[in-house]
């Protein structure tokens, strides 16, 4: 369950916010410290303690360590005897009289009464201190709530009377509430569930654990509960379930009466959608008496209608630990209960069937239409589809479903679930439709896992033995192919998209689209969304109108930026309504053309709108392949909280579905991102081992985001050689971009860095073959970039010529930070040549940009280039700042110190329990107020007041 630092205590998984919290308790220079821990079963209280002990011993300190037990009630002091166990026999510590109360109060008829009480806790404190003289403290208890009271009431008094800096008190107890007698003042830690990633982390660190849906579903299924995860996992190893939960949970499901037990059966048989009522009709009882037993025992509640299993672990045992037979039963009585829906009856009934049963194929296959599009949850639809492809009395009718599972894994987004699907489809298939349908998905899921020539020879030869037949799919086809030649970067691939794209229109002149369900179970329709290729590009079960255009415009744009112009003025806006089933890929089409012709802000819209489509949050599998360009959207337009909080979602679903190249592409942004700001930065910024796992020769796109985010890392050290080397592997030895997008975005962070190291006659030879290869129509955005390239290094050019160019059009704003860069160059060279009035106004605006983004090394650039044009200290406009503290909340005060004194945003959020983005909203607020404009000038207001 752990991580390890070299040569430190081991930390646990998915906590990092709970052990910076501890790291702080632990510090001696914070003063007395205390926490208690609370969390339910399994949610590593105990571990955090283990953690904090091993690291206070690492560091020096003494640690005492105690641990309530349950059972019989224990001895008065019992507890404190067992934590001062080690230090007894100390010699000198304990003189007489202290002696002589320590050995009354551990005696076998010791008193607890006030006085016992009092005269113990004076004697502890002065142990403490004595102690504390020479070592810093630890006292650890976990399991407080099973500690006698009579220790704690001692500890907790002498809490409140240390003076010493070096003790420090860390408790832990079971639960979501503070024991009985844990004094208000106390701060308390809750332990809640994992995050999805942090989830998905600790399975990966458990011995072989599962993929695709067992993975899927075990997580699932654990609820983000540590243990729930082990357990689960080491369960799956046999092929069962958790027959025995922790003794704390099997203990009080064996102590239950046996209705009772039965009663948790059925509830834990039953979907957690289902109502109380269709368990009790199942149950053949309208008692409710029969829960008490179980609500008593703290292992379930009754809430909203719904029975609500205390702990994850609880579920899987109520219903593993009894025998098959009465597990099968659970499940007919439920499907036959009277009020049950008939999507759920057919779950039920496929969950109780023991070899094919096409019936029940055909009702789970049509539940799963239902469902679909009642909730949108795509694992639930896979799931199901693939149990009625397993029920299925015809190898066409399995065919026909697997291929349907497949769509709905991919649309959820889990490659590994498609190839395991695949393979059985591929041994039993005979129908070429369904073939498209089905190498759609697999050829989608081998481009996510990184094999993009694997992943674009497939879609080859499906085109060369059997050809798509329809309007939608062949063009679903051609776009995906798009896709993985965007991300490969191959020239290969993009060579085959114009030949691939002209058949597709081909077949939209020569068939107009039909639609063939040859549905099989009792003339009802398969739904049709699962039938759909689906196309990782974004366009997901797209038919209607405006479809074609939709997909036409996403592949010809992208060819457009390698052969010239005329793509590339394809229209942004696609025809036809974006209401109706399909309006998610039809937002992430016009996102995809949008961000290709640098049209950003509509990018970032349609993303948006995406993103609020009901479902979309279990549609990760077409968000996935935009999510990239999404983020490298919303940094190029300076909104930068936006784009972290994007990628620390990405990052989480990529962990999920083990997508580690989709981890590496926001690990890339991330860095670029932390470069940018002018956050602390490691010498080396990619030391994941995704880094040699993963082939950057066949995911050019993804490397290209790895080397400018080494050029800015690099930069942001001061390395400008280092930096020009990245750069510079952007692009081919004869200039050519090593891919479509990003690269040659990346022109005048080339050119800058260049100069810099007087490289420029090369970057003039890059620029040129950038200018070459944007026709004679570039967008706006790579005609402002070239600009301010060719003021930089062009030799035969005129700077300030282009420098006005690069400046001149108002689009430029939508990319604050490239505007501001090339007004620094501009102010430079103004400098330079000695008109120092003109550079203060390009600094100005330079500064104000800075500042609102948090760029922190352009605005400290920015304020060095204005004193060299001789204005005065900018730092000396705070003067008579201090007067002006007085004018901000306590809060804004706080913050401002804690930030003065160095901390970054998050770090002031850990201490202050408020969110790094609010953090950076106060600070924003607080830099107006005292007439300042960076942290620097902040720190040095402070530190003279």
């Amino acid at each position: 369950m752990t991580e390890w630092e070299a040569g430190r205590a081991a930390v646990p998984i998915g906590r990092d916010e709970e052990i910076d919290l501890i790291r702080r308790c632990l510090d001696v220079g914070c003063g007395p410290q205390g926490l208690l821990v609370l969390g339910e079963t399994g949610t590593g209280r105990s571990r955090l303690l283990r953690f904090a002990e091993e690291a206070a011993s690492a560091d020096g300190a003494r640690v005492l360590s105690a641990r309530g037990w349950s059972g019989e009630e224990p001895a008065p002091f019992s507890s404190l005897h067992r934590l001062l166990l080690p230090v007894l026999d100390v010699p000198d510590l304990f003189p007489g009289d202290r002696w002589t109360v320590l050995h009354t109060a551990f005696g076998p008829d010791a008193g607890a009464g006030p006085q016992e009480r009092r005269a113990l806790g004076v004697v502890v404190l002065a142990v403490l201190t004595r102690l504390a003289r020479t070592n810093p403290i630890l006292l650890a208890v976990d399991d407080a709530q099973d500690c006698d009271d009579a220790s704690l009431d001692v500890l907790f008094s002498v809490r409140r009377q240390l003076t010493n800096q070096a003790v420090t008190m860390l408790f832990t107890a079971r639960g979501a509430a503070p024991p009985p007698g844990v004094p208000a003042d106390l701060p308390v830690l809750r332990l809640g569930p994992l995050s999805p990633g942090a989830a998905a982390r600790l399975l990966d660190a458990q011995p072989d654990a599962p993929r695709g849906r067992l993975r899927i579903d075990l997580l699932r299924q654990a609820e983000g509960n540590p243990l729930a995860i082990v357990e689960l996992n080491r369960a799956s190893h046999v092929g069962a379930g958790p027959g025995s939960a922790p003794g704390v949970l099997t203990s009080r499901l064996d102590a239950l009466p046996e209705d009772t037990r039965r009663a948790l059966l059925y509830a834990s048989a039953a979907l957690r959608e289902e109502e109380l009522r269709v368990v009790m009709a199942a149950l053949g009882t309208d008692d409710l008496t029969v829960w008490t037993p179980a609500e008593e025992a703290g292992l379930i509640g009754i809430v909203d209608g719904r029975v609500a299993f205390g702990h994850p672990l609880t579920r899987a045992a109520a219903f593993h630990r009894q025998p098959a037979k009465l597990r099968q039963r659970a499940h007919r009585d439920l499907a036959a209960a009277a009020v049950q829906s008939p999507a759920y009856r057919a779950w039920h009934l496929a969950a109780a069937a023991i070899g094919p049963d096409e019936a029940v194929a055909c009702a789970l296959e049509r539940a799963t239409a239902v469902h679909a599009l009642r909730v949108g949850d795509r694992f639930t639809s896979a799931k199901a589809l693939e149990q009625a492809a397993w029920l299925s009395g015809t190898d066409a009718g399995r065919a026909r479903r697997l291929a349907a599972a497949m769509a709905a894994a991919s649309d959820l987004g889990n490659p590994d679930w498609v190839r395991d699907l695949y393979t059985e489809f591929s041994r039993i298939n005979r129908d070429p439709d369904l073939r498209c349908v089905a190498v759609c998905a697999m050829a989608g899921a081998l481009s996510l896992l990184s094999f993009q020539r694997e992943a674009f020879g497939l879609l080859l030869d499906l085109w060369r033995h059997s050809p798509p037949r329809t309007a939608s799919t062949s063009l679903s086809l051609t776009a995906l192919a798009a896709a993985i030649a965007h991300q490969s970067g191959l020239p290969e691939h993009r060579a085959e998209l114009p030949r691939l794209l002209d058949h597709a229109r081909q077949v939209v002149r020569e068939m107009p689209e039909t639609r063939d369900d040859r549905a099989e179970c009792s003339g009802a329709a398969t739904p049709a969304g699962h039938l759909e290729p689906m196309d990782r590009g974004g366009f997901a079960g797209l038919t209607g109108p405006g479809v074609p255009a939709a997909m036409d415009a996403y592949v010809s744009v992208g060819i457009g930026e390698h052969g010239g112009d005329t793509a590339r003025q394809a229209p942004v806006a696609l025809p036809g309504p974006l209401d109706g089933p399909a309006s998610p890929a039809r937002l992430l089409a016009d996102a995809s053309v949008a961000y290709y012709s640098d049209e950003s802000e509509l990018c970032a819209e349609m993303h948006r709108q995406a993103s609020t489509v009901p479902g979309a949050s279990w549609a990760w599998g077409p968000r996935v392949w935009a999510l990239p360009s999404h983020v490298d959207t919303l940094i190029a337009m300076g909104r930068w909280p936006e784009a972290q909080a994007l990628i620390e979602e990405g990052r989480s679903d990529a962990a999920v579905h083990r997508l580690t190249r989709v981890d590496m592409d926001l690990e890339a942004l991330e860095v670029t991102l932390r470069a940018l700001r002018g956050d602390s930065l490691p010498d080396v910024p990619f030391t994941s081992p995704h880094w040699r796992s993963v082939n950057l020769g066949e995911n050019r796109a993804t490397r290209a985001r790895m080397l400018r985010a080494g050029g800015l890392h690099a930069l942001a050290l001061g390395d400008a050689e280092r930096a020009f080397r990245h750069f510079r592997a952007l692009f081919g030895e004869d200039g050519s971009p090593i891919g479509p997008f990003l690269p040659p975005r990346s022109i005048s962070e080339l050119a800058a860095t260049a100069q810099r190291v007087g490289r420029k006659e090369e970057a003039s030879r890059v620029l040129g073959a950038v200018r070459a290869g944007m026709g004679e129509r570039p967008t706006t955005r790579m005609t402002l970039l070239m600009h301010h390239a060719a003021a930089l290094v062009d030799e035969g050019a005129n700077p300030e010529h282009h420098f006005r160019l690069a400046l001149v059009n108002p689009a430029g704003d939508t990319w604050p930070l490239e505007r501001a860069q090339a007004r620094l160059h501009y102010a430079i060279w103004l400098r330079r040549r000695r008109r120092p009035l003109e550079a203060r106004a390009q600094l100005t605006a330079v500064l104000e940009v800075a500042v609102r983004l948090d760029a922190r090394a352009l605005a400290d650039a920015a304020r060095g280039e204005l004193r060299a044009t001789g204005a005065a200290d900018v730092s000396a406009s705070a003067s008579g700042a201090a007067e002006r503290l007085t004018e901000l909340t306590a809060q804004q005060q706080q913050i401002a110190r804690l930030a003065a004194g160095g901390l970054s945003n998050r770090e002031i959020g850990d201490r202050l329990f408020l969110s790094p983005r609010t953090v950076g909203s106060h600070l924003y607020n607080v830099y107006p107020k005292l007439g300042i404009s960076s942290r620097h000038q902040l720190r040095d207001l402070l530190q003279d007041n």
